[in-house]
């Protein structure tokens, strides 16, 4: 019957961040793979109108957005400072006379970029720069920088003027020779020469887009704090609904993708703070985090036998890395069920669940995402634990996206 089910699944691209890129501020910057606003809007549309929300994995902070746009309070965790700023900027209302400011600001570092150019001014240390822009245009976008920071302030530093940076990272990315072609960055042979008017005229056009889609104020509240979703403490407030999406168990490095964004913005200075921070995260590997899985192990919770089972077949796969990728799946999983273990610190009785997730494959063994997660939750006191598959995910017939669902308590 299951296998029928999977069969009529389309890939739906509506669910994708190809359907967000036209909405507002959830097209700002791409993400991989950012889930669908259409389904956090579905998931909201079922619940209580005024319930408060949760997110735990905040990323591009889609539910927190949404639900702020839907007239709710809601909150999202995450523990990667830029994805946090990026965040709270989403989720601010915005007046006519700061969008004014804005553009005063933005008009007087354009009129300042030339006399910058004759200066040597501050680059970010990303590795290998030059296969993402030539020098020609590191130097446009270099100066380009120098003189927002002379209207604005530093990002890291001064948060609240993050408008005209949000333009500034989709300047970046769209000067450079990235491209998003498949699940993640690949880069053109050749790097293109942009000089100032090309970048400036870019700018402003982004500008603009940015600043139209912040027109209107939202009508709830969202906010994105720093809170590492493995350990949730009690914090004084309660949520009737969780709508998340956790990365998937497939080994993107999701700090991998953001690290141009981080680094132009000073929120990441050297590759072995995107290596630690990866560690700390869910489901990527990359880096230190991949050489620390030689020594990890789990650490006194009981796991579900479908994990172990899971685990034991990748490890006995007569392939190289084997054991490696064995070790990356029970920690993903365990790092999960310590998740769960700990989100009712924040769970109103009641509170409903939508975990937005995939599975995958290695080395020819399939991870059940939903069933493994299922059962932690079950063994963990959830009730009502059930999912349904929302989409296929591409060309590969086995990897599916599904809606995990619990409640918690009565």
């Amino acid at each position: 019957m299951l296998d029928v089910e999977r069969s009529a699944v389309r890939q739906r691209s509506d669910l994708t961040f190809k359907h967000n890129k036209s909405l507002g501020r959830h097209g700002w910057l791409r993400l991989t793979p950012a889930y669908s606003v259409k389904l956090v809007k579905e998931i909201i549309a079922g619940a209580p109108t005024d319930v408060s929300i949760l997110d735990p994995f905040s990323g591009t902070a889609t539910t927190t957005l949404t639900a702020a746009e839907h007239g709710n309070v809601a909150v999202s965790f995450d523990i990667n400072p830029f994805l946090i700023w990026l965040g709270n900027v989403k989720c601010r209302s915005y007046t006519a006379e700061y969008a004014r400011q804005v553009k005063d600001g933005v008009a007087a570092a354009i009129s300042r970029t030339p006399t910058f150019l004759t200066q040597e001014n501050w680059r970010p240390p990303l590795f290998n720069i030059e296969r993402w822009w030539s020098s020609t245009t590191l130097e446009v976008l270099s100066a380009f920088r120098t003189a927002l920071v002379e209207q604005f302030g530093e990002p890291v530093e001064n948060r609240e003027d993050g408008l005209a940076w949000v333009a500034f990272c989709r300047l970046v990315i769209e000067t450079s020779s990235a491209a998003f072609n498949h699940v993640s960055m690949s880069f053109s042979a050749e790097t293109a020469h942009y000089e100032v008017e090309h970048v400036t005229n870019l700018y402003s056009v982004i500008l603009e887009s940015v600043l139209a889609s912040c027109g209107s104020p939202l009508m709830g509240q969202g906010e994105v704090v720093e809170v590492d979703a493995r350990t949730i403490p009690d914090m004084g407030r309660r949520f009737g609904l969780v709508v998340t999406s956790p990365p998937y168990p497939n080994r993107i490095s999701y700090i991998r993708e953001l690290r141009p964004y981080m680094y132009w913005m000073k929120f990441l200075e050297e590759a072995r703070e995107a290596g630690e921070m990866d560690w700390k995260a869910i489901g990527g590997t990359w880096g230190i985090a991949t050489s620390r899985l030689t020594t990890w192990g789990p650490n006194g919770h009981v796991l579900p036998n479908i994990l172990t089972e899971t685990v034991g077949r990748i490890a006995s796969t007569d392939t190289k890395n084997a054991q490696l990728l064995a070790t990356y799946v029970l920690k993903y999983f365990y790092d999960m069920h310590l998740h769960l273990s700990s989100l009712p610190n924040v769970l109103e009785r009641g509170a409903q669940l939508h975990y937005i997730v995939g599975n995958s494959t290695f080395f020819g063994n399939v991870v059940d995402t939903p069933a493994i997660l299922g059962e932690s939750m079950r063994m963990l006191g959830y009730d009502d634990v059930g999912s349904k598959i929302i989409r296929k995910r591409n060309s590969n017939k086995a990897l599916f996206e599904y809606d995990v669902t619990a409640r918690w308590g009565g």
